[in-house]
């Protein structure tokens, strides 16, 4: 496979305005989710900007960057035209889209996401870490993953839910990370909404409605999204021992 990370950022957050450049350890937010993408040694990393000054603040720190219409409808969306617009010729097989909220998430689990599309027939792969509370699997901000997953496994997705019927798991914290097949992600954009997706909210009823496959691969568990201040805080903490440098 040839691979190459894709981080889809826009400005606009309504629970965090310009969380992109939001600092972090002496870095913007988008840089250090760069820095993961690159150690997971996949390939090129390249965020896919809505924006003109995420653009600039990734070069600055010595990052790729490319320009996609701030209209766009979705992140998937934005790096199918980052893509389109960066690698004409179609190079790159295997497309990793790398959420730009996720500066602490495992290398090794990014790599985890392109080896389960690897391993398997799939059209898309991602990944899910074992639902670990009664909180955790009553919440609808939790998208729940149903799939026969075995410890350290792989499996098609059967579902995806934001609300699950209590104790009849086990269920699993999708985390949104996904590897495409480059034809499968330029058909997937090139669909309507389906109606699952549309009362649901997740974008992935899409792929699984109209035929798609997505493999689910298990990791221990799932990374944090910077949502909010107090997550924010919370990165902060975490990557302040780590510094800027690349």
């Amino acid at each position: 496979m040839n691979s190459i990370i894709l981080i889809p950022a826009r400005m606009g957050s309504s629970r965090l305005p310009g969380k992109p450049l939001a600092e972090i350890a002496g870095l913007p937010m988008i840089a250090q989710v760069v820095k993961r993408g690159r150690q997971a040694r996949l390939g090129p990393v390249l965020v896919a900007a809505a924006e003109e000054e995420i653009a600039k603040a990734v070069r600055a720190a010595g990052g790729e960057a490319v320009l996609t219409d701030p209209a766009l409808p979705s992140g998937s969306d934005r790096i199918a035209a980052a893509l389109a617009q960066y690698d004409p010729e179609g190079r790159y097989d295997v497309i990793i889209n790398l959420q730009g909220d996720l500066p602490v998430i495992d290398p090794g689990d990014i790599r985890r996401c392109a080896r389960a599309l690897e391993e398997t027939d799939a059209d898309i792969a991602t990944l899910a870490a074992p639902v670990t509370s009664a909180e955790e699997e009553a919440s609808p901000n939790v998208v729940k993953a149903i799939a026969p997953l075995a410890e350290h496994g792989i499996a098609l997705a059967e579902d995806f839910r934001r609300e699950v019927e209590p104790g009849a798991g086990p269920y699993f914290h999708h985390v949104g990370i996904y590897a495409y097949r480059r034809g499968a992600l330029e058909r997937f954009v090139a669909l309507p909404p389906s109606r699952r997706e549309t009362q649901r909210k997740l974008e992935q009823m899409r792929a699984l409605d109209n035929g798609m496959r997505i493999a689910v691969a298990r990791v221990a568990q799932a990374p944090f999204g910077v949502d909010t201040q107090e997550d924010l805080v919370r990165a902060r903490r975490i990557l302040q021992g780590e510094g800027g440098e690349s």
